[in-house]
């Protein structure tokens, strides 16, 4: 029986949940920058009401880690460790540049992807995925903080076949350009709940579930205080 999983993202303007329910996806998305402090908990409630769930029938609560902005991802996981503590459930932890790959995947079917955030500050929140397996992901560079510089260094040493997932792409367009016979664009600019879930189950699998207080965000950034979005 494949465990039930509810998945958490607020890391990003979308704030999305999903539901691994008997093996079927549900999902629940909207763009609400700055309002996802209102939002996330009536989503929960609706997803999980849709299925008759409460949220001690579920088996994990898998979260959104980051990167992505400051005051998101620690909205994203202190809602998570707190629903997760009082429905005594183990959590996961996925990146959101690795949620991106997956979900530029589903889209294109390419198992090349480069995930490429907005970090603001004229920096990029960069991931290079190859598909390993189903729903497994290597990192050939999996979770780093970039100038564009260091990005158009970086592209132009593709060979192959690439996705592009994340919302840096149509800020710095030029990065289109630089190896352009070997990119494409995939139409996904941010991360989705929905995409975790096949990420979360295999973590889950895999013995990759920790207790609440072992849940960690991912920043990037040594001084997110002074350098939140």
């Amino acid at each position: 029986m494949p465990p039930k999983i509810l998945a958490i993202d607020t890391t990003t303007d979308a704030c999305s949940v999903a539901l691994l329910n008997h093996g079927e996806i549900s999902s629940l998305s909207e763009i609400c920058p700055r309002n996802q402090t209102q939002r996330i908990l009536p989503m929960v409630q609706q997803i999980l009401g849709a299925s008759s769930l409460s949220l001690h029938q579920l088996d994990v609560l898998a979260f959104a880690r980051g990167p992505g902005s400051f005051t998101g991802v620690r909205l994203g996981i202190g809602v998570s460790q707190g629903l997760a503590l009082g429905a005594d459930l183990p959590m996961i932890g996925v990146s959101t540049l690795e949620m991106l790959a997956q979900g530029a995947c589903r889209q294109t079917g390419f198992k090349q992807v480069i995930a490429a955030m907005d970090a603001r500050m004229g920096e990029i929140y960069w991931g290079a995925f190859i598909q390993k397996g189903i729903n497994q992901w290597q990192g050939v560079e999996s979770e780093m903080l970039k100038t564009p510089k260091q990005a158009k260094s970086e592209i132009q040493l593709l060979k192959g076949k690439w996705a592009c997932a994340g919302n840096a792409w149509p800020i710095y367009p030029d990065l289109l350009k630089v190896n352009s016979e070997v990119l494409t664009q995939a139409d996904l600019l941010l991360p989705q709940a929905e995409d975790m879930l096949p990420l979360a189950l295999k973590l889950w699998q895999a013995g990759g579930a920790v207790p609440v207080e072992q849940a960690e965000p991912v920043y990037l950034r040594n001084n997110v205080a002074q350098k939140a979005r």
